[in-house]
């Protein structure tokens, strides 16, 4: 795993997205964005949530354990779950209401770097829960990080690339979040 590379991109999407995507955009292989940025953002924002159920519950025993690997499991599964959820409604949606090409693994590339902002904030509030609101607040940078992925990665019209921003984004947006309230409300039900 190339953290150093991770945290690059991660910086270089927050700071200057249209850099960001130009340099995306010349990676020939889209599938990378799974294992090279996805799933190690997803094991971070994890072991981030972990840690700080752990330091917030403490160490006492076995309860505060399992309260720490479910809140660790929710996070996980939401921004997994949301990642190909929000992916698929981008790529499906995109196909339909705005005539572009069924391109999954382009909706996937789209996806998951633009969730460079979720996930950030994911690793910041798993450790630090009183940021929650300011991130929720932080979590619209999203949509600027969107448009220029879109610019970057699409061609279409500039009156179309507005609502194509904004349903993306908003999918982006609410997608782990659902997901993640779904989990725990299960969670609750079930234990």
């Amino acid at each position: 795993m190339n953290y150093k590379g991770i945290f690059k991109i991660a910086m270089l999407l927050i700071s200057s997205p249209a850099k960001a995507w130009e340099e995306i955009r010349f990676n020939t292989d889209r599938r990378a964005v799974f294992s090279e940025f996805v799933y190690p953002m997803i094991g971070l924002c994890g072991l981030s949530e972990f840690i700080g159920s752990m330091l917030e519950y403490g160490w006492s025993g076995p309860q505060s354990f399992q309260l720490a690997m479910t809140q660790c499991c929710a996070v996980a599964v939401a921004l997994f779950g949301g990642y190909f959820l929000a992916a698929f409604a981008i790529n499906h949606l995109g196909v339909r209401l705005f005539g572009l090409k069924n391109d999954i693994l382009l909706a996937q590339q789209l996806a998951g770097y633009t969730l460079v902002v979720t996930f950030l904030i994911s690793i910041v509030t798993g450790m630090l829960p009183d940021f929650t609101v300011i991130g929720w607040l932080l979590r619209f940078y999203l949509v600027y990080v969107a448009w220029e992925g879109v610019s970057a990665l699409y061609e279409m019209k500039e009156n179309k690339k507005v609502g194509f921003t904004i349903l993306a984004s908003a999918l982006l947006i609410f997608c782990p979040a659902i997901i993640q309230v779904v989990f725990n409300k299960l969670t609750v039900i079930l234990n």
